[in-house]
């Protein structure tokens, strides 16, 4: 039986699945929609479709490094839990070598590249049904190193944090581990003051002068002083949230730019992936996570 349009919509429409996965299904039943239900089932994948509107805001980060190219991605669960059992871990070790070993250039394009005959996509998808939440390749980005740079790396215990630092220059492969730590524990926003755009110092010296006029300690005051006041606080925001400013925290005794200078180094690229930072996550109480357990 030829399979139409029709009918992979209708399976689509009664089991939540992606559309080429409904036409494999009706492919493998000669169009026979029950049948396909079946064979989506049996795939997982009507199992995984359920969960695609859930939010996964846990999961982990890693990293991956071969010759003078280095990934790191995110991968997210439901759960920290799920996050730390061996199919979840085994998944994280398929994802990272396809990225470094494909490139590809957006999520989109991962998805679509090729593991044992499968789609990543659809490692991922059984993924699901196996583990019982919803799990997706949030993000990633590639480094390749130039001949004149080095790289500085920092993965924590618990996969949870990840950061690394390119560098113009050969960086001691210890100190660059330490500055890729300091990175990952104080979270600078930008390497340096220079990469802070005009537009949030504006916007940031307009809220520090509505908080001054509007404390009653400042009543009186001339605009001059309150001026002085804003531009102190503002310096201090600023030397906290730029990594070359921040004080390091290896050696409080030294800023992160007197390390630099020490090494002849220049930082190039900051990148930190944190799990699940930007996604909101649902509120739910214990009990109620219990039973959702329980449920599955």
């Amino acid at each position: 039986m030829a399979v139409t349009a029709q009918l992979v919509k209708e399976l689509r429409d009664r089991t939540g699945a992606g559309m080429l996965d409904c036409k494999k299904a009706l492919e493998a039943t000669d169009g026979k929609i029950e049948e396909a239900i079946t064979w989506l089932r049996e795939k997982g994948i009507t199992k995984a479709a359920k969960k695609s509107d859930r939010v996964a805001a846990e999961g982990l980060v890693g990293l991956v490094t071969k010759g003078d190219k280095t990934v790191i991605f995110e991968v997210n669960s439901e759960t920290d839990f799920v996050a730390k059992n061996k199919q979840f871990l085994d998944l994280m070790a398929t994802v990272g070598e396809t990225l470094i070993n494909n490139e590809p250039k957006t999520v989109e394009d991962a998805l679509k590249i090729s593991v044992n005959g499968e789609s990543l996509e659809t490692v991922i998808v059984y993924a699901i049904a196996t583990i019982g939440e919803k799990i997706t390749l949030r993000r990633f980005k590639i480094i390749h190193l130039k001949a004149d740079q080095s790289m500085g790396f920092y993965l924590h215990s618990n996969n949870r944090i990840a950061t690394v630092l390119t560098f113009s220059g050969k960086i001691d492969e210890t100190i660059g581990k330490q500055l890729a730590m300091h990175v990952s524990a104080m979270r600078p926003q930008f390497i340096s003051r220079d990469d802070i755009s005009t537009d949030f110092l504006n916007s940031e010296k307009a809220i520090l002068t509505a908080e001054a006029k509007n404390d009653p300690k400042n009543a009186g005051k001339p605009d001059n002083i309150l001026e002085k006041m804003v531009e102190g606080r503002l310096n201090k925001q600023l030397a906290e949230i730029s990594f070359l400013d921040q004080v390091f925290v290896v050696n409080p005794d030294q800023k992160v730019s007197d390390v630099i200078k020490e090494n002849n180094v220049h930082v190039v690229d900051m990148i930190r992936y944190e799990v699940g930072e930007g996604i909101e996550k649902e509120e739910i109480d214990f009990a109620s996570e219990v039973m959702a357990q329980v449920r599955k």
